[in-house]
């Protein structure tokens, strides 16, 4: 492999884990544009998020399909890569954008409940881990296959929607750099990390917090979706001889 940028997909299959959400359809979007064929994997029935898929660019390789599994079940993700080499027969791209949070001041320890942690460490952590394992195998024989973990500033900063949010972020980043290694050549890792996001991802923050936020911010404004999903677009074309990185798209927010 000669890791040299690429301006196509054509001919390469995306499962973006997380598809429905705004991050993962826009992520969709981009890379659909550059010949990928998509498969979304989500908790929804596939009936319910292929009206989205519908829409994108139609490309060579087949039809974009949908997946149900939630990344919190190991069985239902063996299974939908199984079905993903059935329906298509690779994978080259591996996006994990599933995830959830809930707005927990990190003073408020009982706020935070055992299970309430539980439950977000086993999606935003423990998730991207098994997603990665079922698809392994697809994304090695592939021979050049990029595994892209979106994380969050909140893993380095340790400032963010709530602690174990934190944890799980932080996790994401050292199993991102340690998969690196373990998968190299054939598979890159990478971790993809925002700020504040105007996407709806954490309940209760709004258009308040989002100016409040981006005036204490460099460059004086939150970031939106299509940033995140450019930076992704990028590991997957220009961005090609780099593994186990962390690239931060925060507007500053972290310095």
């Amino acid at each position: 492999m000669s890791f040299e940028p690429i301006d196509r997909l054509d001919g390469r299959v995306a499962v973006i884990a997380g598809g429905k959400g705004a991050i993962g359809s826009a992520t969709a979007r981009r890379l659909a544009a550059r010949g990928a064929r998509i498969v979304s994997l989500d908790r929804s029935r596939p009936e319910t998020v292929q009206p989205m898929l519908d829409a994108l660019p139609v490309v060579e390789s087949g039809p974009h399909f949908a997946v149900t599994a939630s990344v919190t079940d190991t069985a239902q993700l063996m299974a939908a890569a199984r079905t993903v080499a059935e329906r298509a027969g690779r994978c080259d791209l591996l996006i994990n954008s599933a995830g959830f949070t809930r707005s927990i001041a990190a003073a408020d320890l009982e706020g935070l409940t055992d299970t309430l942690f539980d439950e977000i460490v086993q999606t935003n952590l423990r998730g991207v881990f098994a997603t990665i394992k079922a698809f392994a195998p697809l994304l090695t024989a592939s021979g050049d296959g990029l595994v892209v973990n979106v994380s969050s500033i909140a893993g380095f900063t340790g400032s963010g929607s709530n602690l174990a949010y934190v944890a799980a972020k932080a996790g994401v980043d050292v199993l991102t750099r340690s998969l690196a290694k373990i998968l190299a050549p054939a598979v890159r890792v990478v971790a993809v990390s925002p700020g504040v996001v105007d996407s709806g991802f954490v309940p209760g923050r709004g258009a308040d917090f989002n100016e409040k936020a981006a005036g204490t911010m460099p460059l004086k404004r939150v970031g939106t979706v299509e940033d995140i999903a450019s930076t992704i677009e990028a590991c997957a074309t220009h961005l090609r001889f780099a593994t186990g990185s962390r690239f931060v798209i925060d507007g500053g927010r972290s310095l």
